[in-house]
Parts: structure tokens; C-alpha cells; sequence
């Protein structure tokens, strides 16, 4: 099978190789496409040949496999083992009871688990990816699911590239492989015709600088494709096919798996202990044998997977209801532990409408040629274009009035990226070739030589540095952002134009745009500080502007650093600076990662909100990736929480119902562990003393069972609000000094419990076990029912703070499921049960409530010492 598989990649990789060294022509002959592209019917045809362009990487499980698996659980097998055994002695209502239980069992899970999956999957689709494809010779955005072999698809900085294909035009196109190769580095990629691509057997496809891959996205430039493969049959198809797709384990996960190993070295010294104990005391090894099973199956949450799931969707349910989407359900988790919230600046603390205010000459005064040269520039490039570019376009479009009527022929571009931060246009006016270029203020006046002022074209001399300082901290100092535009006239005679060609230019003046600050803002920071969520802002925005915005938001900057004084630090200068500082601005997109992972690396649990291209780094970074429905495809994909709405309002939601999630999984790991802990104590003080056993292996399965079945209400359960007041982390040490406190008052009242049904009940001989195993089979019940209502809340349960209206009543069908189980004959028979005396019901009460008083007392005790609950 293996080699079978190695075989086509193999026959795959040459394939494509092939193909990569044919002609444009060629390749357009061998796809039955042409320049205008694929025709609509073509196009409807291929997509019904070659299926929808996705990859299965996290396909949904069919519903029968979904079934199967619910039958794959502990309290199965056991159930199951002990349904063998009755079948075998002819005990045939044992029989009929334990196919019931199984099949309960199994369907609540399935139907718990089905649902998530349905509902995960029907949020996801919320979320569209997009491609650039040209059709009947227009270039229109389709789904990337349209896409199909022979498609043409126009690429730009920030798209994720749709499926495999062979470049057939490129400008400046660096492309981001790290996905397919784990390289971080970008690569440039060239046009067929530009490279001499080499076919050697030994060469991957990945490595030829023509073809492009599924699952790697555009970092700056442009390209056209034509696709050659599309969805199950691309590279990253392959992968998805051979390696595990299991995603990494979050910090919950791996604490989860820290409980089941604890507990599973608990099982494996209590269960010969248990099993001994009982064989050699009773003398019936079957018999203790599968009682030990159930002391061990008992001592698990056995309903933990079926609890979590059902919290992270009604979670990601709720969210949905406030504009927040979330893509992989444990993002929940991180969400509701998070500590720092790192921020871009644009449209998350600002309006996102930013305004076009002045656009002035070198020396400050109202200039309508700068303007007039950056919307040839805005209108003309074929990337993505920003809010400053919307805004210049849209003055025009507001204002006719003041279009520019000339002829015009684009001749070239070179596409804006990160490291440069400009972008530039080539055009043909009025008989000359004019190059434009606009960018970040500090970045320009590297490549300029002389400035215009009053048409007159000067050099540029340090008394002019000075007074166009001066102009920029003005604007800067009012808000705006500022960028320069310089142009050059007849470069050259060639219709290409390169980077080096940025030398030498003109500086025609500057633009201010003003993105006010949200008031919306200033409520939700102060807000998630009360939460205890530090914000951080991480922009590449100038540090003036981003001060005052900081400033008029309420995030109070003393101190700032830019992109080159991180890059100045070593790892503990950066260390100290980012536990002091809250705003980092000019930062490149690896410098905002490099700070994320510092504060990592420091404890603190990191969520990130951008929705630039540039923010794509430090989404993947983060614990917690925040983007935007609007944001560039690759930031969209890089991100597990999507908001529909661009707002720290919004996010502040999503922050308070992930606690709010956290904590009602915690209420259920740390109530049933400490309460199983407990009874196993009572189990082995039982074994020791008592001529028989406490409770028949169904019986305590069936107490497990009820129990379970009742916690299903946990995520819909209230929350106090104090206990959200701050990031909520899972924490061992906690949950075990919680078992070690509060488990042991279950074995206190377990052991009365005993000397009740011994020295008052009388139910003290093999004859009375039957009697004795229903005494404490509702005194367990009812307990371990009731106790969550005090665990629940640091307060008083039932006065000070009361459970939901679904957990209440769940509650009340366990208490009256135990109840009709011992009062039913036929049902009491069928799991040997004996009837109680009229004098027990009044212990019951007694020994629960004295049970529950005790508890909040010793509640109380806890949160005093340990200044923290559940």
C-alpha cells in the first residue's frame, strides 16, 4: 500500500514536470483553453468531471462511522462484558436492562457528537476563500471550489494560491511555500518563459521556479496561472492523504491527557487492589472481578469527551449569534484563556473609513497635483488595494469635477511588499512614460533626489529635509497618516520597469488620511482591562499617529518602540520591553511575530487581531488568530476565530463567552473527578469490612449512567459573573488539591452512610445485601447529583446563585430516575435491589443534606486558602 502510494506521487511529481516545461501555447492546446480563458460551459462541465477544487483535510465523518464510534467508550465495553455474562448464566432480564443502558449510552453520544460536527462544519462554511479567474475573457472572483483544470487565475499579493498550476506571466511574484516545504523564506517564482526548467529525475516539482502549489500563498507581486490540478489530485492533496491530519494539541488538550494519565495509573493500582480484596473476602471471583471493572470505569469521566464537545458547540452556537466564527472549535479555549490581546491598530481602535483630509506640497500648502499623481497611482496598480486607496478613488468619484480626462496606457507596475513598503506604476501620458510611486514617508525619501515646488523641480538640500519633517509631524501630530508621492518622467524607452528604477525620483508632496478613533473602542479596552486582558497594539504604522490614537482610545502609552528597535534587542531586552510597553509600532510582519512569541514564551496565553496581509505571521502565531470576514484570503485562513463585524465590542463577546465555556467543562472535570475519588475510598473501605459488596458491578454502573446522563446540561448552565472576571487557565495543581479536598467529605458520608444501613436499617447479612446496595445507591445518587449545585458557584447555591433552568431539571430526572428505580419492583428485581424500610427515607435526607451544608463549609475553607475555586 505504501509503495503504491509512493508510486503516484512519484508518476504525479513527473507529470507535472512535464508540463512545466511545455510553451504557453502549448500548454493552452494540451488544457483546451485560450487567453480569454476557460467558457462558463467549459468551466460547468470540468467541475462536474474533475469535482469541486477542495481537500478533504478534516473530512466530516459520515454519520454511521460517527455511530460506530459512540459504541467505543469504557462504559460500553464493560456493559457489554457483564451483558455476555448474564446471556451466559440465562439471565436474561440483566440482558434486556444492559442493551438498554448500552443503547442509551450510545445514542446520546452519537447524537451529541453529530451535531457538533454539523454545526462545526455549517460555521466554517461561512467563510469564503476567493480567486481571481478569468472566464469568456473576463477576470471575475469565483469561489476557490469553482476552480478547475485549464482555468486561468490572476494572482496578487495576499491570495492563497487555489490548486496547482504553471505561472504564464509573473511581476516581482514572491511566493510563501512554507506550508509544502516548512522553508520560511519566501521564493520568487518566474513565468515559464523566463526559466529553463529543469526536468532531471531527481528535481521536485516543488522546486521549480514555474509551477505553484495548493495551500501556498502570494507574499507580494503578481502572476497569472494556468491550473493543471485541482483538489484531491494537487500536492497538497497528497499530503492531506499520507500524513495525519490531527491538529496540535492545544494547552487544554495536553492537560486533558495529563488527568487521563494520572487517572490511569489510579485504575491500574486500584483495580487488583479492588479485585483482591473482594475475591479473597468474598470468595466469588466473577463477581468481584467485574466489580473492580466498574470501581475503575467508574473512577473515569467517562461522559468528558461527549461534555466538551457539546460546550465548544453551544459555544461556538452562541458566538455565531454575536458575529463571531469560529473555525477550529478549541479556539474556544484559548479565547477564554487569554491574558494579552495583541491588536493591529486599523479599524480595530480606528473607524476603518479612513478619510482622505489634505494633500499638500513638500512645504505644506494645498497641492492638487500630489493628489492628482496618487490617484493615477491607486487607479492604475492591480493589487490590493488598501483603504487609502479607496479613499483617493473615491474622491474623485465624488468630486467628477476633478477626474483626470487624459489618454492614459498603463505600461507596468511594481507591486507593493513589505520590505520596500511602496508601490509603483508605469504610464504612458501625453507622449511620455511617467513612473509614479507612493509609500511610507520614511521609506520614500530613500529613493528621492529632488522635490517640486511651485512647479519648479529643486534638489534636495537638508533645509528642505528639515521643513518636510516639519509638515509630517504637524499631520502626524493631528492623526493622519501620511504617505509621499514622487514620480520620474521617461525613465527609459523599454516597457519594463524594476525596483532598481526607484532612485533619483521626485517628491511631489505628501497625502494625510484621518481614521478616527472608535468610541466603541474606548468601552470595550476599558472593559477587557477589567477582564483582565492586557492590549497591546502592534502596527506599521507611523508612532506619532498611533500614539494619539492609543491616547484617544484609553490605552496609555509612556513609552513606544519601533521595528528597529526590536530588532536592536536581544531576547531579554525584548522580554522587558514587552512586559512594559502597549504599543510596538513601524513593525515589519515578522517583527510582530518575534514580539507574540515572546509573550508566549512568558506564560502568557496571546490572541491576535489583524486583517492585513502582513498580518499573517503573527496570526499563525498567536494562540488565538482574530481576523475578519472582509480580510485577505491567506489572513482569513490563517486565523481560528473570524468576526463578522470589525470591532473590540464584538471580541469582547466572543472573550466572555469562551470563559464562560471554559468554566462549565472545568465544573464537570473537577466535580466528577474529586466525587469518583472519593467513592473509590468508600468502595475499598467497604471491601474491607463488609461480608459482601457494597453495590453489584450493574448497580454502580447505573448509578455512573443516571449521573452522566444528567451533567448533558452542563453547557447550558450559568455562569456567575465574577467567575469570568478573569482569564480562566486549566490548572493540575488546582484540580488536585480540589480532589484532595473536597473528595474525602464524600467517604466521611459514604461511611455513615454504612453504619446507617449496618447498626440502624439492620441490613448487615448476605440475606440484607440487597437492602444495603439500594441504601447506598441513593444516598450516592442523590449526593453526587446534588453536590454540583454547591460546586458550582463560589456562592451560596440555590439563594445566592441558582443553575440554569435545563440543569435544574436534569437534576431532578436523576434524583427521581434513582428514586423510581428502587420504588418500581419490576425495575428494583432487575438490577437486585432490595426494598428499603420506611425508616431509611429519613436518614437519606439527613445524611444529603448534612452532605451538602458540610460542603459549603468546607467550600468556604478552600477558597480562603487557596483564593480560587472551580
Amino acid at each position: 500500500m505504501h509503495m503504491a502510494k509512493e508510486e503516484a506521487v512519484n508518476k504525479k511529481n513527473d507529470e507535472l514536470k512535464k508540463l512545466s516545461n511545455l510553451s504557453v501555447r502549448e500548454l493552452m492546446m494540451e488544457f483546451r483553453t485560450s487567453p480569454d480563458g476557460l467558457s462558463s460551459e467549459d468551466a460547468e462541465k470540468r467541475l462536474d468531471e474533475f469535482g469541486e477544487n477542495k481537500v478533504n483535510v478534516q473530512k466530516p465523518k459520515p454519520w454511521y462511522r460517527v455511530l460506530l464510534e459512540s459504541f467505543m467508550d469504557p462504559f460500553i465495553y464493560v456493559l457489554a462484558a457483564l451483558l455476555v455474562v448474564s446471556a451466559l448464566t440465562k439471565d436474561f432480564e440483566a440482558v434486556l436492562v444492559m442493551s438498554t443502558m448500552i443503547l442509551i449510552s450510545a445514542f446520546i453520544r452519537f447524537a451529541q457528537d453529530f451535531k457538533a460536527q454539523q454545526e462545526s462544519l455549517s460555521l466554517q462554511n461561512l467563510v469564503k476563500h476567493t480567486s481571481a479567474v478569468k472566464r469568456d475573457g473576463e477576470i471575475k472572483e469565483r469561489p476557490m471550489e469553482d476552480v478547475v483544470p485549464g482555468d486561468i487565475v490572476y494572482l496578487s499579493a495576499g491570495d492563497m494560491i487555489p490548486a496547482d498550476g504553471v505561472l504564464i506571466w509573473t511581476k516581482d511574484l514572491f511566493v510563501n511555500q512554507s506550508s509544502l516545504t516548512g522553508e520560511s523564506m519566501p521564493v520568487e517564482k518566474f513565468e515559464s518563459d523566463k526559466v529553463a526548467v529543469d526536468v532531471d529525475k531527481d528535481t521536485s516539482a516543488i522546486d521549480l521556479s514555474n509551477l505553484v502549489f495548493m495551500g501556498t500563498d502570494i507574499l507580494s507581486g503578481q502572476g497569472e496561472v494556468i491550473i493543471l490540478r485541482t483538489g484531491q489530485e494537487t500536492f497538497f492533496g497528497d499530503i492531506a492523504k499520507s500524513a495525519s491530519t490531527a491538529r496540535a494539541l492545544t494547552s487544554f488538550d495536553r492537560d486533558l491527557n495529563r488527568i487521563s494519565k494520572l487517572l490511569l495509573k489510579m485504575v491500574t493500582v486500584l483495580f487488583p487492589v479492588v479485585f483482591l480484596i473482594n475475591g479473597i473476602s468474598k470468595g466469588d471471583w466473577t463477581q468481584a472481578f467485574f466489580f473492580a471493572i466498574a470501581v475503575a470505569v467508574g473512577l473515569t469521566p467517562e461522559m468528558l469527551p461527549m461534555i466538551v464537545t457539546s460546550n465548544l458547540a453551544k459555544g461556538s452556537q452562541t458566538l455565531a449569534k454575536k458575529k463571531v466564527i469560529v473555525k477550529e472549535l478549541n479556539a474556544i479555549q484559548n479565547l477564554g484563556s487569554m491574558t494579552v490581546l495583541c491588536t493591529d491598530k486599523t479599524g480595530t481602535i480606528t473607524e476603518d473609513r479612513v478619510v482622505l483630509v489634505e494633500h499638500v506640497s513638500p512645504l505644506g500648502d494645498s497641492n492638487q497635483k500630489v493628489l492628482d499623481m496618487a490617484y493615477l497611482n491607486s487607479n492604475y496598480q492591480t493589487g490590493w488595494k488598501n483603504l487609502m486607496d479607496h479613499a483617493i478613488i473615491n474622491y474623485y468619484e465624488t468630486n467628477p469635477d476633478k477626474m483626470i480626462t487624459d489618454k492614459i496606457e498603463k505600461i507596468d507596475e511594481i507591486p507593493f511588499d513589505f520590505s520596500r513598503r511602496r508601490l509603483t506604476v508605469a504610464l504612458k501620458r501625453a507622449g511620455h512614460q511617467l513612473m509614479i510611486t507612493k509609500g511610507a514617508v520614511e521609506e520614500m525619501a530613500a529613493i528621492c533626489s529632488y522635490v517640486e515646488i511651485d512647479d519648479d523641480i529643486v534638489p534636495l538640500t537638508d533645509d528642505l529635509i528639515k521643513q518636510m519633517s516639519d509638515v509630517n509631524r504637524r499631520m502626524n501630530e493631528q492623526g493622519m497618516r501620511v504617505i509621499t508621492v514622487a514620480y520620474k518622467r521617461d525613465v527609459h524607452d523599454t516597457p519594463t520597469y524594476a525596483v532598481s528604477d526607484e532612485s533619483d525620483m521626485i517628491l511631489v508632496g505628501f497625502v494625510g488620511f484621518l481614521d478616527p478613533a472608535k468610541q466603541s473602542a474606548v468601552t470595550a479596552i476599558s472593559s477587557l482591562h477589567q477582564h483582565g486582558v492586557d492590549v497591546k497594539v502592534l502596527t506599521g504604522d507611523n508612532e506619532i499617529v498611533s500614539r494619539k490614537v492609543c491616547s484617544d482610545v484609553g490605552i496609555e502609552v509612556n513609552k513606544s518602540y519601533i521595528g528597529t528597535d526590536i530588532d536592536a534587542m536581544s531576547e531579554d531586552e525584548l522580554k522587558e520591553a514587552v512586559k512594559e510597553v502597549q504599543l510596538f509600532a513601524k513593525l515589519n510582519p515578522m517583527q510582530k511575530a518575534r514580539i507574540i512569541n515572546t509573550l508566549k514564551e512568558q506564560g502568557e496565553t496571546v490572541g491576535f487581531m489583524g486583517d492585513g496581509i502582513n498580518d499573517a505571521p503573527a496570526l499563525r502565531a498567536a494562540d488565538v488568530g482574530i481576523s475578519v470576514d472582509t480580510a485577505a484570503d491567506i489572513t482569513k485562513e490563517a486565523s481560528s476565530i473570524i468576526l463578522l463585524e470589525k470591532s473590540l465590542v464584538v471580541l469582547e463577546d466572543g472573550v466572555l463567552e469562551g470563559r464562560k465555556v471554559f468554566k462549565n467543562m472545568m465544573k464537570y472535570i473537577m466535580i466528577t473527578i474529586s466525587s469518583n475519588f472519593g467513592n473509590v475510598f468508600s468502595v475499598l473501605v467497604a471491601s474491607a469490612f463488609l461480608p459482601f459488596l457494597p453495590m453489584l458491578s450493574i448497580q454502580l454502573l447505573i448509578q455512573n449512567l443516571v449521573y452522566d446522563i444528567s451533567q448533558l446540561a452542563m453547557p447550558w448552565d450559568n455562569v456567575d459573573e465574577e467567575q469570568i472576571m478573569r482569564p480562566v487557565k486549566f490548572d493540575i495543581k488546582n484540580l488536585l488539591h480540589f480532589t484532595l479536598f473536597i473528595g474525602p467529605v464524600s467517604s466521611i458520608f459514604d461511611i455513615i452512610t454504612f453504619a446507617v444501613m449496618w447498626f440502624v436499617i439492620g441490613a448487615n447479612t448476605v440475606a440484607q445485601q440487597s437492602v444495603f446496595q439500594s441504601g447506598w445507591f441513593l444516598v450516592g445518587l442523590f449526593t453526587q447529583t446534588l453536590v454540583v449545585h454547591v460546586i458550582r458557584t463560589e456562592k451560596i447555591p440555590f439563594i445566592q446563585s441558582i443553575a440554569s433552568p435545563p440543569m435544574l431539571i436534569m437534576s431532578a430526572l436523576a434524583v427521581g430516575s434513582g428514586l423510581f428505580i428502587i420504588l418500581f419492583e419490576p425495575l428494583r428485581q432487575a438490577f437486585d435491589f432490595g426494598e428499603l424500610p420506611s425508616e431509611y427515607w429519613i436518614w437519606l435526607i439527613i445524611i444529603s443534606f448534612s452532605y451538602l451544608i458540610l460542603q459549603q463549609l468546607i467550600k468556604k475553607l478552600y477558597i480562603k486558602k487557596y483564593n480560587e475555586w472551580v
